[in-house]
Formats: structure tokens, C-alpha cells, sequence
């Protein structure tokens, strides 16, 4: 099912969740990378991968949506290695960023002793903190 309307509008009742409360600017980059996948691809799945990954190259999952990225590009090792790698994805996290973008992060989700966490531990922390919002939200 196509995400965008004829005119090319996101439409609001096919987003998932965490996309409804999100800037009309990653609901875009979602639904146009979602209904180009379809169509070259033919396959929902792949369409929704294709459509995540085009999202977080500009948006980070932070609580129970998505922002703009300070900079743009591959937000994991997963997204940085393409179809055929098969690392851990971050959910959203913008695994990339600098530790101090990442205890700011932390800091807005409440996330407890951020202050004595390395990067992989605060990447895991958001991440939690990420799906207890999304939850919380729905």
C-alpha cells in the first residue's frame, strides 16, 4: 500500500506510529523512499527496510519520534555496510554521533548514570529508553 497520496503528501493513517508524531520532513523521507522501494522491488518488507534506512541517514529515533540529525549519513554499522551486511542495528540511534551528542540525548530521555557510560552503553540506553517511550506513546 502506498504511503504518499497523488500528491505526493504523506499520508498520516499509513505511517507507523513513531512517524505520526514526527516533522512532516521525515515523514516524507519515509513514505518516498517506501513507495520508490515498492515499486522497484515489489515486496512490503523490503520496501520497509529500504524506507528506514533512507530515514535514518537524516532523522535519529529520540523517545517516541524521529528528529533531524545534526549530520547526515549512516547512522550504524549496519546502515554504513548495505544490503549484504549483517551487523547489529541500533534502532534509530544515531550510533555515529559524538559521545556528547549521545549524554544530550540521554540526557532528554532521562536516562540514569549517563554520565559514567562509554558510547555502546549509552547507545544501548537510548535504545531502551526509545522503545519505553514508544510504548508508553501507543
Amino acid at each position: 500500500m502506498p504511503k504518499t497520496s497523488r500528491s505526493g503528501q504523506p499520508k498520516q493513517t499509513e505511517l507507523p506510529s513513531t512517524l505520526q508524531r514526527s516533522p512532516r520532513k521525515a515523514q516524507a523521507t519515509f513514505s518516498k523512499a517506501y513507495d520508490a522501494a515498492l515499486e522497484q522491488y515489489h515486496d512490503e518488507e523490503r520496501a520497509h527496510r529500504v524506507a528506514y534506512s533512507a530515514l535514518k541517514h537524516t532523522h535519529e529515533k529520540v523517545g517516541d519520534h524521529w528528529e533531524v540529525k545534526e549530520h547526515s549519513g549512516p547512522s550504524d554499522p549496519q546502515a554504513e555496510g548495505g544490503r549484504d551486511t549483517d551487523r547489529q542495528t541500533a534502532g534509530g540511534v544515531d550510533a555515529n554521533a559524538s559521545k556528547d551528542h549521545l549524554q544530550d540525548v540521554a540526557r532528554r530521555l532521562g536516562v540514569s548514570g549517563r554520565s559514567k557510560m562509554n558510547k555502546p552503553e549509552l547507545v544501548e540506553a537510548i535504545q531502551k529508553a526509545n522503545d519505553k517511550e514508544t510504548r508508553r506513546s501507543r
